[in-house]
């Protein structure tokens, strides 16, 4: 598989005297792959967006698709002329347009006849064949980011800029639509990147994923390595919950508040590990400790699993299980780790943070 889209070494200020948004960025998209940025607000992933749009200037780095220089420091393709397409978070569609016209909008320089044909077949492949005459106001809002996202495809980009696209549907309404696009993107094998801060939407709509913080990327990988195998403290807290371990490692193994734990990669000497919650389950308390024993303060029943909180040493972590553990808040329960847990890089802050849960945003 080549190489679509290179991003190399981006830097980008907004005044001379501030900080940069983002720093020395840097990466790559194959031809057809689906590629996120993901990252809290303010981390620069718009402006990394705008930057390969054409929509702002860089500072410093290049950009290419292909092996044609878009953006560097002498030489800027402007927007229209980039053969990207561009589905933003409000749509932007017309509403003196009819959805047919809203899709032929961006066909220039061809027949009638052929924008008709394009915009028609563009239609069809999100399921809205029959709404042509309509005017966006008329459909829900599930069906205008449909429509957003056919007149994307129908000039057949080379690549396609999704910012925020789902972030103004429910819930339910937004699973099924990111999924149902994905499916249509993979089948016309169009190369993406998608800009969102949601979690979820970039580990189910993504083929890679890249955790930007503060304008650098923190982590790239499969949803899989960057969820199960996270390099940072950072990426561990913003892909979800964990247990954050303060720990002394020898080799593969460790000894942490948990007991002495395998460990994923080779280490010495004072570690942070992360456990994901569901890599951890609850047992009756064994005669000969195996295994720490500890209190169950909280049940949460979800109907397909059960989160529970429990209590060791002060310390209280967090377990997903099945939904037919049947402890109870007050009841003595071992903690038996299933997974190996993961080394973190991060170890600046390690002294000032505790073992126990660490939620998404890091509390």
């Amino acid at each position: 598989m080549s190489t679509l889209l290179n991003v190399h070494n981006l830097t980008k200020r907004f005044s001379a005297e501030g900080p940069a948004v983002i720093s020395q960025l840097s990466f790559s998209v194959q031809d057809g792959e689906i590629f996120a940025l993901l990252g809290p607000s303010g981390c620069g992933k718009t402006t990394s967006l705008r930057l390969m749009a054409g929509f702002e200037r860089v500072d410093e780095g290049e950009i290419h698709l292909g092996d044609r220089l878009l953006s560097s420091t002498q030489a800027h393709v402007p927007p229209e002329q980039r053969g990207m397409g561009l589905v933003f978070q409000d749509y932007a569609l017309f509403p003196h347009l009819s959805v047919l016209d809203n899709v032929r909008f961006g066909l220039r320089g061809l027949s009638r006849k052929e924008q008709h044909e394009r915009a028609a077949r563009a239609l069809r492949l999100v399921g809205l064949q029959g709404f042509e005459g309509r005017a966006p106001q008329a459909l829900s809002g599930g069906q205008q980011q449909r429509v957003a996202i056919a007149r994307s495809l129908a000039p057949s980009p080379r690549l396609i800029l999704l910012d925020e696209p789902f972030s103004n549907l429910d819930a339910l309404l937004r699973q099924n639509t990111r999924s149902e696009i994905r499916q249509v993107l993979k089948q016309e094998g169009i190369t993406t990147v998608l800009v969102t801060h949601d979690q979820e939407e970039a580990l189910s709509f993504a083929d890679r994923v890249a955790v930007m913080r503060h304008g650098q990327i923190e982590q790239v990988g499969t949803p899989e390595e960057v969820y199960y195998q996270p390099r940072t403290l950072f990426v561990a807290q913003f892909l979800g919950r964990t247990n954050l371990l303060f720990s002394h490692a020898s080799g593969l193994v460790a000894d942490t508040p948990l007991g002495q734990l395998s460990i994923n990669r080779e280490a010495s000497g004072p570690v942070l590990l992360s456990l994901r919650p569901e890599h951890v389950t609850l047992a009756h308390p064994d005669d000969n400790l195996t295994h720490p024993s500890a209190r169950v303060v909280a049940r949460e029943f979800k109907g397909h699993d059960i989160t529970f909180r429990v209590e060791m040493n002060g310390a209280e972590y967090l377990v997903h299980t099945h939904n037919r553990m049947d402890f109870a808040p007050g009841d003595r329960v071992a903690l038996k780790p299933l997974e190996s847990a993961v080394v973190l890089e991060s170890q600046q802050e390690m002294q000032e943070i505790p073992s126990g849960i660490t939620d998404e945003a890091g509390t």
